[in-house]
């Protein structure tokens, strides 16, 4: 799922070849983002056209030979007068008198040769990783394509016309690895490669057999007649061009020069806060575009919180634990930076809503996208949600540069945790990180590469926390130490449980209110109407959509359950991103969107059937209320986290859904009522713990 869609798509004719266009946002000032070389296309950009589209107009477009532009058999077709001519023709065709230029690697080279002799046409040119003919390959790479093909090439041997068209696959691959030579970069190489691959060695060839033209000539004297403002920024790591090329350009421009120590190639794509920061700022300086003017500060303490809005759950924790905080500094002014659905029980509960919520990129949406027939690889779903992380640390980013807080309460907010222990120095506030689980845990089943992946995203987290441990101010783990699942990071890794306790506190479970507030069971059944001699169970599938598969299962079962369990009375809450009407409904269930008070109707109830969610099992727990819970599949944190967390307060019976047809889940349901487990019991006080951490910060 994309964090930003276009507003205005098109293709322009460029003499027979169709160039595809996308424009995004309505700033006053335009941004284009120049394809680079053909073996990616635009989406290369994906992590800084959501966040500029926010504040300028944005237009980016596929270049001839890949995406969804037209690719020419001609050589001819791809030389660099035709390439640099397009740039003019998109902005031509998307009434764009004059823009910003953002070139990466190759297209850094045709942005300046756009700002060379298209002077009138571009306000300022931002470079990252350039190539360019002033500067000579590396010697390799050039002998390489210069030379004859091998039979078996390794490394820069493959980079050969012949070669591309003999296995192209296979050069992609060694590419795209050296472009993303940074640690911890999978994510990135796995784009690229899926983006060169809509592509073919055939049309690679043909972009190198007719760069060099009369008409455009890429040279010194070139750079020399560009006048407008350029930010050029450079890893002294880049194994695709020369670091010097880029030192050479700012020399030949006046350009602002930025050094990335130890980085790559795929500055813009590795490093996108750094990049968005710079560029965003390069622009406000010579352009007088979007940047956050900072507030002076009231007096009142403040603090900003930032809840998951996967699930409901942690809604209603950290509000909890903003209630206990306020009665330990009552001037407190708590804002919150959410999505929907979270947003909706805010406003139930008379929280205020920061406004920059509404720029927030929906990750619950994206989640559903993700997920199949009650299946989500929680791992890889978070994973290929990088596109809407970056808009949304950038939003929350803007935030704090604009307002001050005394104190950032991040529940699971992924993106603030990874960017501000990459960049140290764009952290603006104090920040506590609470999380009821830590480590990404791979499926066996799933093979060698899943466990390669999430023990990569461990080594760095794990590398992030010991190599800038005051990043965190405070790290809460919701739970105590022996809640931490039985395993081991991964290979090479240190074990959870040794780990773990090193860098966190424990604040125990946090219940957003423990049933023993509400009072007797027999008070609280009288009061939501359970005390009618009906057996009432609750279905409840928590904030997202990813339930519905697990609904229309259990809808199934109810005429056999009800034949087990004559006074059955069922609910059935789909939570606010379902609709109740788009269920075939038995006679006899009751349908429900949103319940704010859930958590006292599970309490009050006899039995719940739940997804494998942690807080509304632990919620169960704590009311002693018997209840199934089907983890969805391939879901890490539900199927190990959850379930180790589960079996040690001997609550819930664990279903499995492929196994689990209507007659199963009816025969457990009359099992379940008849011998429920008696649950250990669930701390009461851990909203208070975790705010008596957090009022030291404040």
């Amino acid at each position: 799922m994309r964090a930003k869609d276009p507003h205005t798509t098109g293709r322009v004719d460029r003499d027979g070849v169709n160039l595809h266009y996308e424009v995004y946002g309505e700033g006053a000032h335009t941004i284009v983002f120049v394809p680079t070389w053909a073996i990616i296309h635009s989406r290369c950009y994906k992590a800084q056209v959501p966040y500029f589209a926010e504040h300028f107009r944005v237009v980016t477009y596929d270049p001839r030979g890949n995406g969804r532009s037209d690719r020419p058999d001609d050589a001819d077709e791809y030389s660099i007068d035709k390439i640099v001519g397009d740039v003019v023709a998109v902005l031509d065709a998307t009434g764009t008198d004059k823009a910003a230029l953002f070139g990466m690697s190759f297209s850094s080279a045709i942005a300046f040769a756009v700002a060379a002799y298209h002077p009138d046409r571009v306000s300022a040119v931002i470079s990252t990783a350039a190539w360019s003919p002033v500067v000579p390959p590396f010697a390799e790479r050039y002998a390489a394509y210069e030379g004859e093909p091998e039979e078996n090439p390794q490394g820069w041997k493959k980079f050969n016309a012949v070669y591309w068209q003999r296995n192209y696959p296979d050069f992609v691959d060694f590419f795209q690895g050296k472009v993303h030579n940074d640690p911890h970069s999978t994510k990135q190489h796995e784009d690229a490669v899926a983006w060169a691959l809509d592509s073919d060695g055939a049309m690679l060839a043909m972009t190198q057999q007719a760069r060099d033209t009369p008409d455009i000539v890429i040279d010194e004297d070139m750079y020399r007649r560009v006048r407008c403002p350029s930010l050029i920024c450079v890893g002294d790591n880049d194994e695709i061009t020369p670091p010097e090329t880029s030192h050479r350009i700012a020399e030949l421009t006046g350009g602002d020069l930025h050094v990335f120590p130890g980085a790559g190639h795929g500055l813009h794509a590795r490093f996108p806060a750094r990049i968005n920061t710079l560029m965003r700022d390069f622009l406000a300086k010579h352009l007088g575009t979007h940047r956050p003017v900072r507030r002076k500060a009231n007096g009142a303490r403040r603090a900003l919180y930032l809840s998951s809005p996967i699930g409901l759950g942690h809604a209603r924790r950290d509000l909890a634990v903003t209630r206990e905080l306020r009665r330990l500094h009552p001037d407190l002014k708590v804002d919150w930076l959410a999505q929907d659905p979270v947003t909706r029980f805010l406003d139930a509960n008379e929280e205020r809503i920061h406004p920059a919520s509404r720029l927030l990129a929906n990750e619950s949406a994206h989640i559903e996208a993700e997920s199949g027939e009650h299946d989500l690889n929680a791992f890889q779903a978070i994973r290929s949600m990088d596109e809407i992380l970056i808009k949304n640390f950038m939003v929350f980013q803007e935030v704090l540069e604009g307002e001050p807080y005394d104190l950032v309460i991040a529940d699971e907010a992924w993106d603030v945790d990874h960017f501000w222990h990459e960049h140290p120095d764009l952290k603006k506030a104090p920040v506590a990180w609470l999380t009821d689980f830590v480590g990404w845990v791979p499926f066996a089943e799933n093979g060698p590469r899943e466990a390669y992946l999430t023990t990569d995203y461990n080594a760095e987290m794990i590398g992030h926390v010991e190599d800038h441990p005051g990043v965190r101010d405070r790290a809460i783990f919701v739970g105590t130490p022996d809640d931490i699942v039985d395993k081991s990071f991964g290979d090479g890794l240190p074990h959870m449980r040794d780990w773990i306790p090193k860098h966190f506190a424990f604040s125990d479970y946090i219940i957003g209110r423990h049933p023993s507030e509400f009072g007797t069971r027999a008070d609280l059944r009288a009061e939501l109407g359970y005390d009618d001699g009906r057996k009432t169970c609750i279905v409840a599938v928590g904030g997202s959509g990813v339930g519905a598969t697990l609904i229309r299962r259990i809808l199934s079962a109810y005429p056999a359950a009800k034949t087990g369990i004559p006074d059955l009375r069922m609910i059935v809450v789909t939570g606010p991103r379902l609709d109740p009407a788009s269920f075939d409904v038995p006679a006899g269930v009751e349908m429900r969107a949103f319940v704010p008070d859930l958590d006292r109707h599970l309490a009050a109830c006899d039995l719940a059937l739940v997804q494998g969610g942690l807080t509304t099992c632990m919620e169960l727990a704590a009311a002693g209320t018997p209840f199934l819970y089907f983890p969805l599949r391939n879901h890490f944190e539900q199927n190990f986290h959850v379930a180790s967390r589960l079996d040690r307060y001997n609550a819930g019976r664990k279903m499995i859904f492929s196994e689990s047809g209507p007659d199963r889940i009816a025969q457990a349901m009359v099992a379940e009522l008849k011998d429920p487990r008696v649950a250990l019991p669930v701390a009461s006080d851990g909203a208070a713990r975790a705010a008596r951490m957090l009022a030291e910060l404040i």
